[in-house]
C-alpha cells in the first residue's frame, strides 16, 4: 500500500471515528500518523524533484516575499500586473500561470517581491494540479494574500486553508508553547505549570513513540494546547507559521449582503 492509499485510509477512519473521550486516544494516534505520512510524501517529492524546479522554485530576493495563493481564475495575475511592472499571463480559462511568477512592488524605500503561484484545487496537498510544487514555494514566504472570488462558493478559504494546513502551513498562528527535550534513558516524561486539558502523559507517549522516539521531558506551557499542537512540535521541521491576508475579489458583482454572508456566514 503507497503512501496515498495509507493517507486516505486514515481519513476515513478519523471521519467515521465519534470524537469522545472514550475515542480521544484513538484519534490522537490516528492524526499523528496522519501527519507522519504527509511528511513522508512532502520528502519523497522533494527527493524526486530536486533535480529541476519545472519553474516553481523562485530565488527568493528584496525585503520581504509574499505569496498569492488562491484557486485558478480568481485574479491572481490580474493583481500581480497591477501593482508590479511583471506582465504575468491573463486569460479567461482556468490554469493560464503554469509557473511560478515573481514581481517586485517598491513601498517606501522596500523591495517587496510578490509571487503568482498557479491555482490550486482541492486535493493539491496530495499532488493534484502540482499543487505539492505550489506550496513548497508558499513555506518560504513572509507573507501569504490569499485571493479569492467573490462570486464563487463560501467554502473557498475553508479548502485552501485546508491545503495549505496539510503541507504544514499555519496561517495566522504561533507554534505552540511546547518544549520537548530529547534524552537516552527514562522514558517519557510529562510535565506542566497548569495540567493540560487536551494531553497527558499516555497519549503524549503512545504519539512520540509512533515517531520512534522513547525517552523523551516534554514541557507544556499552556493549558489549552492539543494533540494537534504537539504533533506540530514534533514535526516542527516541517511546520512553517506564516501571517495571511484574505482578498476578496470581483466584489462589484455581488451584492453586500452576499458578500457579508460569505465572510461571516448565516450567524
Amino acid at each position: 500500500m503507497g503512501v496515498l492509499e495509507k493517507i486516505e485510509q486514515i481519513k476515513q477512519e478519523l471521519a467515521r471515528t465519534q470524537k469522545n473521550k472514550a475515542t480521544e486516544y484513538h484519534i490522537g494516534l490516528l492524526k499523528g500518523k496522519l501527519a507522519r505520512y504527509r511528511r513522508e510524501l512532502i520528502e519523497g517529492e522533494q527527493t524526486k524533484s530536486s533535480g529541476g524546479g519545472q519553474g516553481f522554485d523562485v530565488s527568493k530576493s528584496g525585503d520581504a516575499r509574499i505569496s498569492l495563493i488562491g484557486f485558478p481564475s480568481v485574479g491572481k495575475s490580474s493583481f500581480l500586473s497591477k501593482i508590479t511592472k511583471t506582465k504575468s499571463e491573463i486569460a479567461h480559462y482556468a490554469f493560464t500561470t503554469l509557473t511560478s511568477v515573481p514581481g517586485v512592488l517598491e513601498y517606501e524605500g522596500a523591495e517587496i517581491q510578490i509571487v503568482d503561484l498557479p491555482g490550486i484545487i482541492k486535493g493539491a496537498s496530495e499532488g493534484k494540479g502540482r499543487g505539492r510544487q505550489v506550496v513548497a514555494t508558499a513555506k518560504t514566504s513572509d507573507l501569504i494574500l490569499m485571493v479569492l472570488d467573490a462570486t464563487k462558493s463560501s467554502n473557498q478559504r475553508e479548502i485552501l486553508e485546508r491545503e495549505l494546513e496539510s503541507v504544514g502551513i499555519r496561517l495566522n498562528k504561533e507554534r505552540p508553547n511546547i518544549v520537548i527535550t530529547m534524552k537516552k534513558t527514562g522514558g517519557v516524561k510529562l510535565s506542566f505549570m497548569t495540567p493540560p486539558k487536551n494531553l497527558n502523559e499516555k497519549i503524549v507517549a503512545a504519539i512520540l513513540k509512533d515517531y520512534k522516539v522513547h525517552n523523551a521531558d516534554v514541557m507544556v506551557r499552556d493549558e489549552n494546547v492539543t494533540i494537534d499542537d504537539l504533533i506540530d512540535v514534533i514535526n516542527e521541521k516541517h511546520r512553517f507559521y506564516i501571517p495571511c491576508l484574505y482578498v476578496y475579489n470581483k466584489i462589484d458583482a455581488v451584492s453586500l449582503e452576499e458578500m457579508l454572508l460569505k465572510r461571516y456566514g448565516t450567524d
